[in-house]
């Protein structure tokens, strides 16, 4: 049976510094409803686009309703609201994962993507893992937390991490330190605190596994090689909600 095990990790860096490399990697999405968090996750093949891994349920509510989604770039100060008809959705609302698809001009991510851990691979219990996200605290702008792996979870394709995961994370990136490079092993999905009592108790974040995000890459390169072979006017959109895993895009003319 092949290794399913990633390498055991090494942190020489300290978490400062991976923080520091992080940042401009990091935006905060709001919609109406509320906000979240999402990462540069990379640039299509032709260049055309880019793409802003987060939870599916940080945007797929406005996404399906035609509302817009402001994206708030804090390490170049800049901050955009992207219409409906100015984006796409890759989404899987079964692993609570979706990418968000906007011009590559939108906003000013670095050239270069986070390394995704390698497909089928995952962490052991016990290693130490670190995640950046928007608390819903008025005074909190983008937060660092912390924690180590508490278990592997085949049925929710992703770990049970010993941190704090509040409102406003969701949708942000989990990373660890594997032969000094930074490596995305997951985006924090939700909460589940302990009521074992009747009160709440510490509990554990769920943080899905980057498996999908493979997916997600692959779809962005077809986006490209599609408008490349471009030889005619296409027909008007298909304006029907997005399907789960599924990239819905427009035509800006």
């Amino acid at each position: 049976m092949a290794d399913d095990k990633l390498d055991t990790p090494n942190l020489i860096l300290p978490w400062d510094e991976v923080v520091a490399g992080l940042h401009p990697y990091i935006v905060r999405l709001s919609t109406p409803s509320g906000w979240g968090t999402g990462y540069f996750l990379r640039h299509s093949n032709g260049g055309l686009v880019s793409g802003i891994a987060t939870a599916a349920h940080v945007v797929e509510h406005a996404h399906l309703w035609e509302d817009p989604i402001r994206i708030h770039h804090p390490a170049s100060g800049g901050s955009l609201v992207v219409r409906h008809n100015e984006r796409a959705l890759w989404i899987n609302s079964q692993s609570d994962t979706a990418v968000l698809i906007v011009h590559r001009d939108a906003i000013k991510f670095p050239e270069d993507a986070i390394d995704l851990a390698p497909k089928g691979k995952h962490l052991t219990v016990g290693n130490e893992v670190g995640w950046l996200g928007f608390p819903a605290i008025p005074i909190a702008d983008l937060c660092f937390f912390s924690g180590r792996i508490s278990a592997w979870s085949e049925r929710l394709d992703g770990y049970l991490v010993d941190g704090n995961a509040i409102n406003g994370v969701s949708g942000g990136p989990v990373v660890t330190v594997i032969d000094d490079t930074v490596n995305l092993i997951g985006t924090v999905s939700a909460y589940a605190p302990n009521r074992a009592t009747g009160e709440t108790l510490p509990g554990l974040a769920i943080v899905r596994s980057v498996e999908r995000f493979h997916d997600a890459v692959a779809a962005l390169a077809s986006l490209d090689e599609a408008k490349t072979e471009e030889k005619a006017p296409e027909p008007p959109p298909d304006l029907s909600p997005v399907e789960p895993g599924t990239v819905q895009t427009r035509d800006r003319s």
